[in-house]
Parts: C-alpha cells; structure tokens; sequence
C-alpha cells in the first residue's frame, strides 16, 4: 500500500528516542553481530527482520508476562509483543543507516468483534523510491510474514468485510495510545486490558 510519511524530514526516520534507543550499547552490538551475516542494506534488513520475528517470541505466544517497549529491553528480555518487536526492528534498522518507521493495523476476531490495533514496520532501502512494510510480530500456525520487498507477506492482511483497516500513516515515534498502553501496563494481563482498539491521528513534526 502506499504510505503517507508523517514527518516531511527522512532524518526523523533515523532518529534515536526513548523508545528506538539504537545509541544503547546492546541494540548497537547486536546490529554489529547481524551485520556479519549481511554485507549489504538489503541483506541485514532481511536477517534483522528475521532475528526479530524468530528469536524474540511474542509474549502472547510465549505466555511471558513481562512488558517491555524500549528497544534495548525487548533485545534484553528476547520477549515484547508486536508494538515492542516492532520498536525493536526499527532500532536495528536505523542502527544502520536504513530508514525505518511504524505503522498501524486495525484487527478483529473472525466474527468482526474484539477491535485490536496492531503494530508493524515499514522500511526504506537505499535507492528505493518506497516504503515497504513488514511484520516482524513472530510467526506461528496460521501466521506466515516473511521479508519482502515486492509484494508483501504479513502476518495479517486486513479483512475490510469485518471492519479492518490498514492505516497508511508511517510514524516516526509510536503512536501515544501504542505506547501509553506499553507504558502503563504492570504485567501481561494488564496490557491486554489497555490494548487500544483505535488509533487516531496525531501530528508528527
């Protein structure tokens, strides 16, 4: 699909924050391990997004029911779920000099009911002329997202018939109700009450 960057600046899609810390010692020091598989942007972009959806088990998956949001505590933890992976994949890819930013699902049951909002990534390579979204949230049976930079391979594609939507905003930072859910939640039960159902737009300068 085509993404609407919400920052006119690429600079704002390399920035480290508080959540996309890829100046920590630990995001930089794995982005140095991934590179030695890689060689090129396009080939550690696809072994990030791989080590992020593979060795860091989603926490509803896993049952874990530590939350974490800043991308030096998923690497630490190996464990977030699909805002926090997201957070994470970001940070390696910026790490490198590879623009990165998040982007928004709206998610139901089968029924329609249940609205969840979900997180993935969209990415940049050098000389490419668009974004490409991927979701590193982790598969498992039913759920089959791979790399791609042609036609894309989520682990969700939107169902409009039951009410989904794909957001076409590409932020630079998450979105606050993302990280205002991530932050005020104590424990994994938690986190599955304050998980938004909505997001609405907000500017990003």
């Amino acid at each position: 699909m085509q993404l609407i960057p919400q920052s006119p600046e690429i600079h704002a899609y390399l920035a480290a924050d508080e959540v996309m810390d890829h100046g920590h010692p630990l995001v930089g020091e794995t982005a140095d391990a991934l590179w030695t598989f890689a060689g090129d942007a396009y080939s550690y972009a696809k072994v990030a997004f791989e080590f992020v959806r593979d060795a860091i088990p989603h926490s509803a998956d896993s049952g874990d029911p530590r939350v974490s949001w800043r991308a030096s505590d998923v690497l630490r933890t190996r464990n977030g779920i699909c805002y926090a992976k997201s957070h994470a994949l970001v940070a390696l890819l910026r790490a490198r000099g590879i623009p990165a930013g998040l982007c928004y699902q709206r998610l139901t049951d089968d029924d329609g009911s249940n609205p969840v909002v979900h997180g993935l990534i969209a990415l940049r390579l050098p000389g490419a002329a668009d974004w490409a979204r991927q979701d590193p949230r982790g598969n498992k049976p039913g759920v089959d997202a791979r790399f791609s930079l042609d036609a894309e391979r989520l682990a969700f594609p939107v169902r409009p018939e039951l009410g989904e939507v794909d957001h076409p905003e590409l932020y630079a930072t998450p979105h606050p109700a993302v990280l205002g859910a991530l932050r005020e939640s104590a424990d994994g039960p938690a986190l599955r009450r304050n998980l938004p159902a909505e997001i609405g737009k907000f500017p990003v300068g």
